[in-house]
């Protein structure tokens, strides 16, 4: 009996360990995503210029992360479209990074 108490002790620290693991992947990609974002929004706003190598890197990644916000408002101007959908889309990664995370915890009762 105390054998099968320690295999479930190490299996238990186990699944924690893994949880753990799992919050912490989870958040630094959302917050990686959302950083994406919220530079592309930036050098968008700031007009960096398009063909440099590094607002085309963040522009070639940002705009995947935007999912369906690319769209979402359209006004007269492509700068606040960029703010709005891109920032929309920031937010979005960084609730949905908290919501997993969330679950996660609760669901291993970390």
């Amino acid at each position: 009996m105390p054998e099968e108490t320690a295999q479930a002790m190490r299996r238990n620290r186990t699944a924690k360990t893994l949880a753990g693991v799992m919050v912490r992947v989870t958040r630094v990609a959302t917050l990686t995503f959302a950083a994406l974002l919220a530079c592309y929004v930036l050098l968008t706003v700031t007009g960096a210029n398009s063909d440099n190598s590094i607002a085309a890197f963040v522009g070639s990644c940002a705009r995947p992360l935007a999912l369906g916000f690319r769209t979402l408002f359209t006004t007269d101007s492509s700068q606040v479209d960029t703010l709005a959908n891109y920032g929309v889309a920031a937010l979005f990664w960084l609730a949905a990074g908290m919501l997993v995370t969330r679950s996660i915890r609760k669901l291993f009762a970390l």
